[in-house]
């Protein structure tokens, strides 16, 4: 983007705002053995009686290592949602910016406009799951602050051609947030890659797919040094807990048994592709580069009905845009997969 100025998309109230020095700001450990008397802490130990690294420094630099960036291009939350309302908190000025959503998408980007009040213009995909872009740049105007592409996106599964993707942010005004809570799961590199190119970006990630821990609630916001220090001074001190740091931390390390999980889900994700391509009341399967597919039925809701008394749970996403009568199948173990395959076959009529 040319003359990107970030000073003019910040907040007043938050460009003028320093961050809560915690006791953990103030000082941090080198490891050498310290009497520590600064936090007003319970002294016994027990894993978990001191406060957490507020700046999560040990798990950043593991993170930053393997994705080939600077640990001051990272900021961590209480998952992905939570890094998503602070860039709204910091930069949408409630009852005077807008942000821009492409449906169908991530639901979250509509509730938190709502939350932040802050109007959410939406421009509908093409009918071929892309992003309109001739549409999406004339329906913005100079308070708009947030454009979301979430590619790979859910619920549709395919990641946005990359030719849009860079018209949008070189021509979009404001910042480019690509959420790429599946990128894990594509072929397709990730837009990490191209901070340096622009510096209206902001990528999302999570450990909750790929990784695995949807419990923990980790969040990954990735994006320039500058963007990253205007969030600082919003993040609560202690927002990522000492328990979701340290299995993160084990699970990160973990890499090559990631690696070989998102093999196998994806060997599986082909199988299932296949079978349902050979079930008489499903029209279409689209293609996906996640860990799901979405399949066109004849009837959503009967079908979703039928599979829940055969005791498997989808996601019926009939009432989306563009997504009249369509199942989501998040890809499961061969042993769950073998399950749904012998549903699917015994609801033929």
């Amino acid at each position: 983007m040319k003359d990107f100025n970030l000073d003019k998309l910040t907040r007043e109230n938050v460009k003028g705002l320093s961050p809560y020095s915690s006791a953990r700001d103030e000082y941090v450990s080198d490891g050498a053995e310290m009497v520590f008397l600064d936090a007003n802490e319970n002294p016994y130990q027990n894993g978990v009686n001191r406060y957490p690294d507020p700046q999560q420094r040990s798990l950043k630099s593991i993170l930053a290592n393997q994705k080939g960036i600077a640990s001051e291009n990272l900021l961590l939350g209480n998952g992905s949602d939570e890094v998503l309302d602070l860039i709204y908190r910091a930069f949408c000025e409630p009852k005077e910016d807008n942000i821009i959503t492409l449906p169908p998408t991530y639901g979250m980007y509509k509730v938190l406009s709502g939350i932040n009040n802050v109007e959410n213009k939406e421009v509908l995909l093409t009918t071929d799951f892309e992003p309109n872009v001739d549409e999406i740049l004339a329906v913005a105007n100079k308070n708009s602050k947030i454009l979301f592409l979430c590619s790979p996106n859910n619920p549709t599964g395919n990641s946005f051609a990359a030719e849009k993707m860079h018209q949008l942010l070189k021509d979009f005004k404001g910042l480019v947030v690509v959420d790429e809570a599946y990128i894990d799961f594509s072929a397709q590199k990730s837009w990490v890659s191209q901070l340096d190119k622009y510096p209206n970006l902001i990528v999302t990630q999570t450990l909750s797919k790929a990784y695995g821990l949807a419990g923990i609630r980790l969040g990954i916001c990735i994006a320039s040094k500058e963007i990253i220090s205007v969030l600082n001074k919003i993040k609560p001190p202690y927002n990522v807990n000492e328990l979701t740091q340290q299995r993160a931390k084990e699970r990160v390390l973990d890499i090559e048994s990631v690696k070989r999980e998102v093999s196998d889900i994806m060997t599986e994700k082909d199988c299932l592709s296949k079978v349902l391509l050979q079930v008489n009341y499903v029209e279409k399967v689209y293609a996906s580069d996640a860990n799901f597919i979405l399949a066109k039925v004849d009837d959503a809701t009967k079908r979703y009905n039928q599979l829940l008394e055969k005791g498997i749970v989808i996601r019926n996403r009939t009432t989306q845009p563009l997504c009249k009568n369509t199942l989501r199948f998040t890809v499961g173990t061969a042993e769950e997969n073998s399950k749904l395959i012998n549903a699917l076959n015994q609801i033929n009529n």
